[in-house]
């Protein structure tokens, strides 16, 4: 007789022999498997999540991104159909982009820093000051691409930026619309160097982004000197 301590061993060819249907009835029949595969428990919580929502736009709440961003997860899982498959999906999506989830919160660092200490202005206003009003929206090319390196978000950049640019453009009774023209185009030009515009594409086609970055860096350079002529034209 096996004595109660004797070790009981089951061995990996015998777990094999299982027929899997079987083993993947076993685990669907756990209460945490099958909550995690429920149509009904996805789609409760939805709409618990739109109910808020609604109660919110009701209550005299506006749009903004934090209330995109609470829509967007309940949609999910709305047309997932199950807590495990939006899960499953959402595992896939974010190893795509797990480079881009750690950098940009030391950007939002460096944009605070360089607002709150006065760096940013000071860069904005050091290209301002060697400035006409015929070179003026070209200089507001070349500094918003400089700075959008420190700070890859047009808005962010814009709230510390534009201000200086308007009252410059005034001054010096420059063309605002062109000196606003360069701005934005200064913004997105160096962000062929940052290419996370490509990351969807890129994850579809099972490429990364130093695969593109070749390219994008001959794009910029090739870009910047037909823009940066037009706009001193």
């Amino acid at each position: 007789m096996r004595g109660i301590k004797d070790p009981v061993t089951v061995k990996a060819d015998q777990l094999e022999d299982a027929p899997a249907a079987e083993r993947a009835h076993d685990e669907q029949t756990r209460p945490a498997e099958r909550l995690e595969q429920s149509k009904w428990l996805a789609w409760i919580s939805a709409a618990l999540g739109f109910a808020a929502v609604l109660a919110y736009a009701f209550t005299g709440g506006g749009l903004n991104l934090n209330i995109v961003i609470f829509v967007l997860i309940f949609l999910g899982l709305a047309l997932h159909g199950s807590p495990k498959a939006f899960l499953e999906t959402l595992d896939e999506a974010v190893r795509g982009v797990a480079g881009v989830l750690i950098q940009f919160p030391f950007y939002a660092g460096i944009m605070g820093m360089m607002s709150a200490s006065g760096l940013a202005a000071e860069l904005a206003n050091g290209f301002v000051s060697i400035s006409t009003a015929h070179t003026l929206p070209f200089i507001s090319f070349l500094s918003a691409g400089f700075i959008n390196i420190f700070i890859p978000s047009g808005g962010g950049q814009w709230a510390v930026q534009g201000p200086i640019l308007i009252e410059a453009a005034q001054s010096l009774n420059a063309d605002i619309g062109n000196v606003i023209t360069g701005f934005a185009w200064g913004d997105a030009w160096t962000n062929m160097i940052q290419p996370f515009w490509a990351l969807p594409a890129l994850a579809i086609a099972g490429l990364k982004a130093r695969d593109i970055m070749g390219f994008c860096v001959v794009i910029m350079l090739v870009t910047g000197v037909a823009i940066g002529a037009l706009l001193l034209i």
